[in-house]
């Protein structure tokens, strides 16, 4: 992974660039296109759809991803990253069955380590992505995956999972990050301390959220997913698939995305204020 690459990563407004000394500048190319970003985005959704169409896997286009697809019919105009659930049994399904092929590799706890996140993401190896928040772990462009988990129906049980299972993503952040993850000093230093390894942590993490019948209520129950018990919503919606325009092409999207939209943006259809429509800042390069 040390030739033909990119390199792409978000910075926050204010904030100094990290990487760029890392990569001699006689053999970058910058990408100054937010389309040829997302057109390699969208070549990794393509693989996943052609790929799951093929096994019988179920996936759903989510979060931002979906949202535009309904309002937009495409990317948010201010957005730059895609993102899809799987239930959890396609979601093992897929990382057990899919088989890099040279140029499509899936990232993932399991897979490597010191990974920094605990779901998968299927990355464009022929480009590299340094992100501030994982300085010093290699990855390219990516599309992230995430699994969809049954949560207990009674509100007391889900704050409990969630209080719990927010504990322990910060402790396993503080175990692999070379940075401070934290707004405490003393806080990351007891984390980074603690006698348990990330192994442990990850199999304490998968016994949290992991329901072993279903319920009526599912969640994205990761890091990355909601903060709060309003993230949850009705396992009905995602029942079944159904087709959705993205980008002029066909992908696949949960039956109930009104509902899970709902529960999750309020009034989607409407813009938010301006001053919300932020935009990742990026510089992205071809070698």
């Amino acid at each position: 992974m040390l030739m033909n690459h990119s390199v792409f990563w978000r910075q926050k407004p204010g904030t100094r660039h990290c990487c760029s000394s890392q990569i001699p500048a006689s053999i970058m190319k910058k990408i100054t296109d937010i389309k040829e970003l997302r057109s390699i985005q969208l070549n990794i959704l393509c693989e996943i759809h052609k790929f799951c169409t093929a096994h019988d896997i179920t996936y759903f286009l989510s979060s931002g991803t979906l949202l535009g697809a309904v309002r937009h019919k495409g990317y948010i105009p201010w957005d730059d990253d895609l993102d899809i659930y799987m239930p959890r049994a396609s979601y093992e399904r897929f990382l057990q069955q899919y088989h890099d092929d040279g140029r499509y590799r899936i990232y993932a706890p399991d897979r490597m380590k010191k990974y920094f996140y605990t779901f998968a993401k299927l990355v464009d190896t022929s480009t590299r992505l340094v992100e501030e928040e994982t300085q010093g772990f290699t990855i390219g462009v990516y599309v992230d995956i995430f699994p969809l988990d049954y949560i207990d129906d009674d509100p007391a049980v889900q704050q409990h999972i969630f209080d719990k299972k927010k504990l322990l993503y910060k402790i396993r952040r503080c175990k692999i990050a070379k940075s401070n993850p934290l707004r405490s000093k003393l806080g990351y230093c007891c984390y980074k301390m603690l006698p348990v390894t990330v192994t442990h942590l990850e199999k304490m993490i998968y016994r949290l959220i992991a329901t072993s019948s279903p319920t009526h209520t599912v969640c994205n129950l990761t890091e990355a997913g909601p903060l709060t018990i309003k993230g949850c919503f009705p396992a009905a919606d995602v029942e079944r698939q159904v087709e959705i325009e993205f980008e002029g092409r066909k992908f696949m999207t949960m039956a109930g995305y009104d509902d899970y939209l709902t529960h999750t943006y309020g009034d989607y259809m409407k813009l938010p204020p301006v001053e919300q429509r932020v935009t990742h800042r990026f510089e992205a390069y071809w070698l």
